[in-house]
């Protein structure tokens, strides 16, 4: 069995623990081990990287040349094309990495990184296209919303036919674009849409696609590959907007907000501390280390955020930040304890 070396280190202390416990006599034992064979070298995560910085490059290289407004009117004397053409062109572009990465899943699954870097690609050649298609619109055009919309779908159908995460990562993303788009064009790019201003809509956002993730069983197989991502995408939207709540609450604007006392704001922390603490049961109940996560991060965040609103005006520096030190040292010294224990029981992570 080839296994990196992390995953090597840790079959070989669950053999020893499972020889101290007397359930492998030392044949057995010695017969494991010697399958085991350790990878030199991480090549799969070399190939990740790999891609990544390439496909990054290929982006960093496209803004560039768009930024460029020489090669752009050289490019524009070469090719005259109209910017709906243009757009169409990307759109094309786009169509053909979905078509060319969906083979490749099909007849190379094995090769995953190269072909999420194709599908990437035909993101950003979505992208492109609805970027050229929006400088066809003014901005207060409420087809320039819908634009973003399109983008949502195709990139919602995309990832749910070839069950990509990656792509329909994207999706969630340019949905909650749209959300901020077309709420700001119905109130009129004001502070409130329907009483609510920005943070507020974003966590009624993120409340329903985690609870939808998290809370509704039997959405089909290939959502079920999703379910992670969606997950993910839920929890960041609600919790980053939760913090956000828990310090401006739901004011529009800086001036109204500064006339307010931080403790009229309490309540938006408890809000915020609750469902931390959900997140942290949720986690503990169905043994999910993300939910765990995003609960006992954002618990942090909601802590040292009110202690920097209590006590940053009226406490010394000095005082300030030893205190500060003292709890970071018991936090890094209560991690390091459980950390032990998982080691002592075989398991390091």
């Amino acid at each position: 069995m080839r296994l990196r070396r992390k995953e090597a280190k840790l079959v070989r202390q669950a053999i020893d623990g499972w020889s101290g416990e007397g359930v492998l006599d030392p044949e057995t034992v010695a017969r494991l081990n010697a399958h085991i064979e350790e990878i030199p070298f991480d090549w799969r995560k070399l190939a990740g990287i790999a891609f990544l910085i390439a496909v990054l490059c290929l982006a960093i290289a496209a803004i560039s040349a768009f930024a460029d407004e020489a090669l752009i009117e050289l490019i524009s004397r070469i090719i005259t094309v109209t910017g709906v053409g243009k757009a169409l062109f990307c759109a094309a572009l786009a169509a053909a990495f979905y078509v060319w990465g969906g083979r490749r899943i099909k007849a190379k699954s094995q090769l995953r990184f190269s072909n999420e870097a194709i599908l990437f690609l035909g993101v950003l050649a979505t992208a492109g296209a609805v970027a050229l298609l929006g400088e066809q619109f003014p901005s207060d055009d409420p087809n320039y919303a819908q634009l973003v919309l399109v983008a949502t779908l195709v990139y919602a159908g995309v990832g749910f036919a070839l069950a990509s995460p990656l792509i329909w990562l994207f999706a969630l993303l340019s949905l909650a674009g749209w959300l901020g788009a077309e709420t700001g064009y119905a109130s009129g790019w004001g502070a409130y849409y329907l009483g609510m201003n920005y943070p507020l809509r974003f966590t009624l956002f993120g409340l329903i696609l985690s609870g939808v993730a998290l809370f509704v069983p039997d959405l089909g197989r290939r959502f079920e590959e999703l379910r992670r991502p969606t997950t993910a995408m839920g929890l960041l939207a609600l919790f980053v907007s939760l913090w956000l709540m828990s310090i401006f609450g739901d004011y529009g604007d800086l001036d109204s907000w500064q006339e307010v006392r931080q403790i009229e704001l309490f309540h938006w922390s408890l809000l915020f501390a609750a469902a931390s603490g959900l997140a942290i049961f949720l986690g503990l109940r169905r043994d999910d280390g993300m939910l765990r996560g995003f609960g006992l991060t954002f618990l942090l965040i909601n802590l040292y955020t009110r202690f920097f609103e209590l006590f940053w005006n009226a406490t010394h520096k000095v005082v300030f930040f030893a205190i500060l030190a003292a709890s970071f040292w018991l936090l890094g010294r209560k991690a390091e304890a459980i950390w032990n224990l998982g080691k002592a029981k075989g398991n390091p992570s």
